[in-house]
């Protein structure tokens, strides 16, 4: 049975086509990866099935009566909720249902025998719907998922607007998973999720009865959960059976095949117009070359795609600093109340460290704390001499009308637009990219610009918070060669040790040192 149907789908931003005539089909029980290179389309494309976006032509077909949740990282919560409050939200039906419910009771008295036994079979109907639905056990339903991804350590009564960014984004998946519906869609939902609920998500969605539709560039959680795929390329969409590695070795086996094919039609149009060049004004052999014209007039030529461009990331190494980059004497990091016990904390030349632990406990305020920008509850951080700093945030929540090039000609003026031009296509975006504003780029473009920015600063150590969140796998990959090779030092949060393995030299857990865990 189809739940969602996509037909013949075109779109495009401007002069910038995304999708090409593209057609979709969701089956009952098919949990699908949809992957793509950063830009190919995947958000857009979940924006569109949703109806935040509206095609510039095709259908867009649900089945009747299907419940579709979304996750929506840019959803508003409102201030004065609780996560319980937010998390109940998730049965709003039900709570609409019984009061309808008691309604209907009220009702009963009124009545004479005929309608009241028309209401008695219409409440028998609503109470076995509310049963059925767990109802009456909505609150150890709510605790359940809320453990599962380590929302009881927030506690549940919890402001929600008084949680980070990836707090929020936590609530929200716990919710969606609460409501049941049939048929998920995950925008890159373990983007702001430590290992430990990570892999809660990966054996929830392998239990999950329903369908699902998962954006996600965590390879290895999502060759656990999916059983298809659907590779975006080239305004295309194609279907894959099997994890992401049968898809990687069928995808390249097809590639080589046109390669092949290509090769050798190349070869046979070279020789036929080589034969009808030399034929054609001769008059024993000029019906050989028009029947050979003739051939190359039918023959279908075969094209190859264009190569999408690969990002390169090398960094540039500024002077060499001091022994000691940082030293904390008695830092104890927070806002309104601390995060932290008094932290001692040295990190000297030649240092590669990953900072470890819970959502919630202050990897990034810890960051911010030592470049300064917050100030510390209590205790004193120094900077070492000589230091090149070069900082990538997790979120910048501004909005940007540059466009790239504007982006990246603020901060070097004395590139010329060649420059800033190459700059920006070493970082795998083509042209069309390159003259875009920053807000219309997906979520890993946005990241390649601000990559982009980094490595052409001098630095000698570098601060990144979450720089894999949004990147395709041949950006991840790359970023992760740069930095191993990188000469200077590096202090990093991420939530993917398959990504700092091999690279860091020391890992932080900052568990060992929080107050609480939230």
């Amino acid at each position: 049975m189809s739940l969602l149907t996509v037909q013949n789908l075109t779109h495009g931003f401007g002069d910038r086509a995304i999708f090409d005539d593209v057609s979709f089909r969701l089956l009952q029980g098919e949990h699908i990866g949809l992957i793509g290179a950063n830009g190919e389309g995947k958000s857009t494309f979940m924006n569109i099935i949703t109806g935040k976006l509206e095609p510039d032509a095709g259908t867009v077909s649900w089945s009747k009566r299907t419940r579709v949740g979304y996750l929506d990282q840019h959803a508003i919560l409102e201030q004065g909720m609780s996560i319980r409050d937010v998390l109940r939200t998730a049965f709003q039906y039900l709570y609409d249902m019984e009061a309808e419910m008691n309604a209907l009771f009220a009702k009963m008295g009124e009545v004479g025998p005929e309608e009241l036994e028309q209401l008695l079979e219409e409440t028998g109907h609503m109470q076995d719907s509310l049963t059925n639905n767990d109802f009456y056990t909505i609150d150890a339903k709510v605790e359940e998922i809320a453990n599962g991804l380590g929302l009881i350590e927030y506690g549940l009564d919890r402001d929600v607007h008084d949680l980070s960014g990836g707090q929020r984004t936590k609530v929200l998946l716990a919710k969606l998973l609460l409501e049941k519906p049939d048929i998920l869609l995950l925008d890159e939902p373990t983007n702001y999720l430590d290992v430990e609920h990570i892999e809660w998500l990966k054996h929830y969605l392998q239990n999950y009865d329903h369908s699902f539709i998962l954006v996600s560039h965590d390879i290895p959680f999502l060759n656990s959960v999916i059983n298809l795929i659907y590779h975006m390329e080239n305004q295309q969409l194609t279907r894959f059976p099997g994890d992401y590695n049968e898809f990687l070795r069928v995808y390249d086996m097809k590639k080589q095949q046109l390669e092949a094919a290509y090769k050798k039609q190349q070869k046979e149009i070279a020789n036929l117009k080589d034969f009808v060049a030399r034929n054609k004004a001769n008059a024993a052999t000029s019906k050989m070359a028009m029947s050979r014209q003739k051939k190359l007039d039918k023959m279908e030529v075969i094209e190859l795609d264009a190569e999408k461009p690969k990002p390169t990331f090398n960094f540039k190494v500024a002077r060499t600093p001091g022994r000691y980059l940082f030293e904390t004497q008695d830092l104890i990091i927070g806002y309104d109340e601390p995060l932290s016990r008094p932290l001692n904390l040295v990190m000297e030349r030649g240092q590669k460290i990953a900072l470890s632990g819970a959502n919630g406990i202050g990897k990034t305020t810890l960051l911010r704390s030592i470049l300064g920008e917050i100030k510390p509850v209590s205790g004193s951080v120094r900077l070492g001499e000589h230091l090149h700093i070069g900082y990538f945030e997790q979120e910048i929540k501004s909005t940007n009308n540059n466009t790239c090039i504007e982006e990246v000609w603020e901060e070097f003026r004395h590139f010329t637009q060649y420059e800033v031009r190459s700059a920006l296509a070493r970082c795998g975006l083509t042209n069309k990219h390159i003259e875009s504003k920053v807000q219309v780029l997906s979520g890993g473009e946005k990241a390649k610009v601000r990559l982009c920015k980094l490595i052409n600063r001098e630095t000698n150590l570098l601060v990144l918070d979450e720089p894999t969140n949004h990147l395709d796998q041949d950006a991840k990959n790359e970023l992760k060669r740069a930095i191993k090779e990188y000469k200077g030092s590096v202090l990093l949060i991420s939530h993917e040790p398959e990504f700092y393995q091999g690279i860091v030299t020391d890992v932080w857990n900052c568990e060992d040192w929080t107050t609480k865990v939230f």
